[in-house]
């Protein structure tokens, strides 16, 4: 037994009991640091936050409000969002004494969440952004977009500093781009996104994986008629019959299109051959009667659509963008020799 306590082992005895109470009361989480709430609770709450387990009859009370080929923007209050947070937190709370300390606690327990919500969904390569979360918004699409496009693109910005028209690689930790909060499908042909804040413009793209073959509707035309836009075979570039350039946005016209014929009694079943020979006898150069095989799929090449939502330099009607333009590099026979070539020279 101690007989004497002097300064220095009084303080290294309170250090001691503080440290070792720190390591009790701290959850020392591998992903993002030390924390008071235990990394899973914190967060089960970020998610709670971000509307995850919420029914969709509280979203959408009413099928009216969500009709379908419709989008709806809004803004998630927080107060709405922080009482489903308190509700949750009663659930564990008895008596006076346990009220007492979850309301001592909440004020750290809701920085905790705020950073939570901020990284429940991080893609790969991203920085974790960590200050404290502010406005959240986002919309709702109900499309058939959504069912038959399901990794769909969505970008946001906080100004309008991406031409519509443009690619980008741009990340979301870019200053100009709004981070994703969260994107999920609710349903096969709805499609929920949440924004870290009030975008300026919003960009909806079709997904860019794998290449596509298609023909467009014409409002214009009877029910079930689809076209085709012509393309130079030299360059790939939207072209009229006589070699002047045509935008994606310019309506269809015989001049600029042809009209997809459709196998007898088989409707929606494509004649390929007969719309090889219309294409070949109407896109520039004109040559041959029947498109070489290559020439033939830069025809039927449909690139991605954007549609953009926000953007007060343009209207309401030509908002959805072809991003791609493309030519032809090799002729198909030269493709064949070099592959035959690079097989001999690969294979013993």
């Amino acid at each position: 037994m101690l007989k004497n306590l002097s300064a220095d082992l009084v303080i290294d005895a309170a250090m001691a009991a503080t440290q070792k109470y720190v390591s009790l009361v701290l959850d020392n989480d591998p992903d993002d640091g030390e924390h008071v709430v235990p990394g899973e609770l914190r967060r089960f709450f970020g998610r709670l936050r971000l509307l995850h387990g919420v029914p969709f009859s509280y979203l959408v009370p009413d099928a009216a409000l969500l009709p379908i080929e419709s989008i709806r923007f809004f803004y998630i209050d927080r107060s709405w969002t922080d009482a489903l947070v308190q509700g949750a937190l009663s659930v564990g709370t008895i008596t006076t004494s346990d009220r007492s300390q979850l309301e001592a606690v909440y004020p750290t327990l809701r920085n905790e969440i705020d950073e939570a919500e901020r990284f429940a969904r991080q893609p790969q390569g991203e920085e974790m952004l960590k200050a404290g979360s502010g406005t959240i918004t986002g919309f709702l699409l109900r499309s058939r977009a959504v069912s038959g496009w399901p990794n769909l693109h969505v970008r946001a910005y906080s100004r309008d500093v991406v031409k519509d028209d443009a690619l980008t690689t741009e990340a979301e930790s870019n200053p100009e781009r709004m981070k994703v909060l969260r994107m999920e499908r609710l349903a096969p042909a709805v499609l929920l996104v949440l924004f870290d804040g009030v975008p300026a413009v919003v960009h909806i793209e079709e997904p860019r994986q794998g290449i596509q073959f298609g023909a467009r509707t014409d409002k214009n035309t009877p029910f079930g008629t689809r076209k085709v836009r012509l393309r130079d075979k030299n360059t790939g570039n939207l072209v009229n019959k006589d070699g002047s350039k045509s935008e994606p946005t310019d309506p269809f016209t015989p001049d600029n299109s042809v009209v997809v014929p459709f196998r007898p009694n088989a409707p929606g079943v494509i004649d390929l051959a007969k719309l090889n020979q219309r294409l070949a006898a109407a896109a520039p150069p004109v040559g041959p009667p029947k498109l070489p095989p290559q020439e033939f799929a830069l025809e039927m090449l449909r690139f991605p659509y954007r549609q953009v939502f926000g953007d007060p330099k343009e209207t309401e009607g030509s908002q959805f963008y072809e991003l791609d333009a493309f030519q032809v590099a090799i002729g198909l026979s030269e493709w064949k020799d070099q592959v035959i070539n690079y097989m001999e020279k690969v294979q013993p």
